[in-house]
């Protein structure tokens, strides 16, 4: 964020956070009744460095949308697209790939097929990690029985994060032998003897646990309150942007509050229009809202001008989701379109596949495959931003709003069924395959997989009966399903989620109109691979 933007949010006078009612028209939602909360404020901080919460100057309502301003520097942004450009052809059929931005290997599958059983064990991400364990134990134990450090046990024994200074060398005036114990004496007959051949550092380093349980906070480390935060699982309220500043629809307003400063800002206000979706560009400032009416905007936050204005959309957008310089938009009026930002054509792909409302869209982190999941109970895979549909899946029996695109495993895409189906579900996208099917036993409202480890963050709502718990945040490992945390702070469901650019923290919204923070991964060992070990979705 620039010096001068930030120098306006300090000159701003203090004042309270205005936001208007916007009712729920969703056939699958509730009305939780609201509590009495203050302006998106703050009861607690993330650095313990409490800051005042500082609104900048109240931007001007937005009753007319009219024509799109230029908008000349988004050349800076966007990398350049054939999309939009008009007298452009491209000349020739032969497709040559770089070797210096591919690999063959990886990109043209030219090892195993998808669909063989067989399976590399050291591209996987939990053979490394156990191979550093056992590294770990070793060094602790020989450093306990030969150099005599009796603090290897007390270092080893110690959670991640916790370590002391050690000394790696050890050195004494005298070498101490140890005596094995005599076979003719019986331990028991004398305390000069032990049972065993090594030190008691060494035998705690032996008896200690493989791997240290890692500690993950069951409390929110923050909490921010946020008034009319709607309750309407079909809607896409909060995302956490590259710049370290998380977006909120708050009613017809869209508020923006940096997590380096904790600070507020309003950013816009459709006094008529309700916000439906926010999603953040992957690089810049620049930030996609989608309203109730169906139009959809791109904003430049810094300078907070209004650069796109996008409409087509006959009903509300509720998801949004980028891949580089395409902004691809889900509304209630099963279409979905993909918006080249630099082109001023309104869109240049419709997907029109949905038989009921877009509720979900992820692109994967190459961008060649779109996930889109709808009312409609279907999950499907999109080709790159073409309109040719790749597969589609029929197993939920609920809305897909949860899905999620794993960053260390090729092609293996997890989706989460609402209500009536409550099951978390592992796809392979390159096959076609169902890979498993995990009961959770509530409402899975959103999905994340974490950038450091193999785990995913699922958040959830109503609860199959009395018994089971709802509105929690659960934490799982993502190859077996087993259960890392449960957090439990929320009264009402958990409908919006995302996670922190950095990868350590979880925010999560709820119907309560409460924003809480989960430290989840911050004390995660961190798996340690070259982009060309990705390894493919095998099962």
């Amino acid at each position: 964020m620039s010096s001068t933007y930030k120098s306006k949010l300090r000159s701003a006078s203090r004042a309270k956070l205005e936001t208007t009612n916007s009712g729920n028209d969703s056939e699958d939602n509730s009305n939780p009744t609201n509590t009495s909360t203050d302006d998106l404020t703050s009861s607690d901080h993330i650095n313990n460095d409490p800051q005042t919460l500082l609104p900048s100057p109240r931007t001007p309502p937005i009753t007319d949308l009219g024509e799109t301003p230029e908008y000349p520097d988004l050349d800076a942004f966007f990398p350049p697209s054939p999309y939009g450009r008009r007298r452009q052809q491209i000349y020739g059929d032969r497709f040559i790939p770089l070797r210096d931005e591919h690999n063959f290997v990886r990109d043209y599958h030219l090892l195993d097929s998808p669909s063989s059983g067989s399976r590399n064990p050291y591209a996987d991400p939990e053979y490394h990690s156990e191979t550093r364990h056992r590294q770990r134990r070793l060094s602790a134990f020989f450093r306990a029985e030969i150099m005599g450090d009796t603090s290897a046990a007390d270092e080893y024994t110690m959670p991640d994060g916790v370590r002391q200074p050690r000394r790696v060398f050890h050195y004494s005036n005298s070498h101490q032998f140890r005596r094995s114990p005599s076979p003719s004496l019986e331990p028991s007959s004398s305390p000069r003897y032990q049972t065993s051949r090594f030190g008691d550092a060494g035998l705690r380093i032996l008896s200690a646990p493989h791997r240290p349980a890692r500690h993950i906070s069951r409390t929110a480390i923050k909490i921010l309150d946020a008034p009319e935060l709607q309750d309407d699982f079909y809607l896409n309220l909060v995302d956490w942007g590259n710049n370290d500043c998380l977006a909120v629809g708050l009613g017809s307003c869209v508020y923006l509050w940096n997590a380096n400063t904790s600070r507020v800002t309003k950013l816009c206000d459709f006094v008529n229009d309700a916000v439906s979706s926010v999603s953040w560009a992957k690089q810049g400032s620049h930030l996609a809202i989608g309203t109730n009416k169906g139009t959809v905007l791109l904003w430049d936050t810094e300078t907070s001008r209004r650069i796109r204005t996008w409409t087509g959309h006959t009903s509300r957008t509720g998801a949004l989701a980028w891949s580089s310089n395409i902004l691809t938009s889900g509304s209630r009026d099963h279409k979905i379109y993909h918006r080249d930002v630099r082109s001023p054509n309104q869109y240049f792909r419709k997907l029109d596949e949905h038989v009921q409302e877009v509720c979900g869209l992820k692109w994967n982190e190459e961008g060649t495959m779109l996930a889109s999941g709808g009312n409609d109970n279907n999950l499907l895979i999109w080709n790159s931003h073409q309109d040719n549909l790749l597969w589609k899946f029929r197993d939920h029996t609920a809305a897909v709003k949860a899905i999620g695109w794993s960053p260390h495993t090729r092609g293996m895409l997890a989706s989460g069924g609402g209500t009536a189906d409550k099951t978390i579900k592992f796809w392979n996208a390159i096959s076609g395959a169902a890979i498993s099917s995990h009961d959770t036993g509530s409402q899975v409202c959103n999905i994340a997989w974490s950038k450091k480890t193999n785990e995913i963050v699922s958040t959830h709502g109503y609860a199959s009966n009395s018994d089971s718990s709802s509105n929690q945040v659960i934490v799982w490992r993502a190859n077996n399903m087993q259960r890392v945390a449960t957090l439990s702070g929320h009264s009402s469901r958990v409908l919006y989620m995302s996670l922190s650019h950095d990868g350590t923290t979880v925010v999560t919204g709820a119907g309560d109109e409460t924003l809480r923070f989960w430290d989840v991964f911050s004390t995660a060992e961190v798996i340690r691979r070259e982009p060309e070990d990705r390894r493919e979705c095998l099962r």
